[in-house]
């Protein structure tokens, strides 16, 4: 998905490609130093566009970070340099993006598999045809902390800056006071920490990397995905506030933890004041703050819900026609469910036909509950904010309507 300035020149010598999000092209004195190479299909255009604007080298692509589809495309980059007779383009990217493309090597299926329930389109997107799409090309130079990507008359700076993901970075032109914040400054939209389907991503330590990049003081600021912020002022206080907001989450999660709450009782319990929350760059499109706060509790604890039935379950399978027996008229859970749903209380009922519909079998009564929870989670798609909610119900309810239950059965 191409960045709201796609296309446009935002400042004289910077382009945004229409790429995987604002895709920055910086000329400089060595060449044309651009972020991303884009997915597979797009980095030829992504080329097309960047030669309607200059001959001049590609010096160097750096990878805003390791996250599959965004440097897909790189073999573009280096056959066009070649075609050219131009040197390769240095291939630059923060040192831990190295340990991430070894990870989704190793669980590739997975990554297919959760892309096609995060990115189902509307007709859903079967998983064989994501295979193709994530491609890693592994950079040629990497970086820890800090590195002067070039100097002269528009010199670069990549910083890394933990946020999205460990191997993230950030890229600062000090004679222009721009700065790219990448995946650390994503569209508006709160910081996505604790999306459903990813590994943790660590608050704290993000609100750390807005304060560094604050820091630099820049003038301008692209954003992932989003329109660029123009004025000091503006980018420091979308980058303080949002540190501040994210610190405020940390400190009121502990304070319930360390009153034994569970993490579904601090969900009930946490409130979000509007002063902190009620901005445009938080708005709960992508990310939101009850996701935030599930990563938090899943810092300081482990995988127990607190119930002790969970500790050691059975069979889910098991668990759930035994619990169809025990009920004696299963047609009553589905009638108060859908009752419930009437109501609109849609969260409640998908709590109440979880009694029958996720037991095995093809007992009508159970289809039945099934037809009834795809469509409350189709109900709750559209109740619910964050893009990746909308999509895990979406996606959930195609399963349902297919008749299956498990996640193993995903086309």
């Amino acid at each position: 998905m191409s960045g709201r300035m796609a296309r446009t020149t935002i400042a004289e010598g910077f382009h945004i490609l229409p790429g995987m999000g604002n895709c920055l092209a910086a000329e400089t004195d060595a060449g044309m130093v651009i972020v991303d190479g884009g997915p597979v299909g797009v980095a030829p255009k992504m080329i097309d566009h960047l030669r309607g604007i200059t001959d001049a080298p590609v010096h160097a692509i750096c990878y805003s970070h390791g996250h599959n589809s965004y440097n897909a495309g790189m073999g573009a980059w280096l056959e066009h340099a070649a075609d050219r007779g131009d040197p390769p383009p240095r291939l630059v990217a923060h040192v831990n993006l190295l340990y991430r493309y070894s990870r989704y090597r190793e669980t590739h299926q997975l990554q297919a598999r959760m892309a096609a329930v995060q990115f189902p389109g509307r007709n859903g997107v079967p998983i064989a045809a994501l295979d193709g799409a994530f491609l890693h090309v592994d950079p040629t130079e990497t970086f820890e902390d800090h590195l002067v990507l070039v100097g002269g008359s528009r010199p670069v700076e990549a910083y890394w800056a933990p946020s999205e993901t460990d191997d993230a970075l950030a890229l600062w032109f000090p004679a222009d006071g721009l700065l790219y914040g990448g995946p650390a400054t994503p569209a508006d939209s709160i910081p996505n920490v604790g999306t459903p389907l990813r590994t943790q991503r660590f608050t704290v330590r993000w609100a750390n990397t807005l304060d560094r990049l604050a820091a630099l003081g820049a003038q301008t600021l692209v954003t992932e995905f989003g329109p660029v912020v123009s004025g000091e002022e503006r980018v420091r206080e979308r980058l303080t506030m949002t540190a501040e907001a994210l610190r405020w989450l940390r400190t009121e999660v502990v304070e319930r933890m360390n009153r034994g709450m569970s993490e579904a009782e601090i969900l009930a319990d946490v409130s979000y004041p509007p002063e902190l929350f009620d901005h445009p760059w938080m708005a709960p499109t992508y990310g939101c703050a009850d996701y935030i706060v599930r990563d938090l509790y899943r810092e300081e604890n482990g995988w127990w819900d607190r119930n002790p039935t969970t500790l050691h379950p059975s069979p889910p399978d098991q668990a759930a026609s035994e619990i169809l027996s025990a009920l004696g008229d299963p047609a009553t859970v589905v009638s108060r469910a859908k009752e419930l749903a009437e109501e609109g209380q849609t969260q409640l009922a998908l709590h109440v036909i979880d009694l029958v519909a996720l037991a095995s079998g093809d007992d009508p009564v159970v289809a039945e509950a099934r037809a009834v929870k795809a469509e409350l989670c189709r109900a709750r798609s559209d109740e619910v904010e964050p893009f990746v909610s909308k999509s895990c119900y979406r996606s959930s309810a195609r399963l349902l309507d297919e008749g299956h239950t498990s996640w193993q059965d995903l086309p």
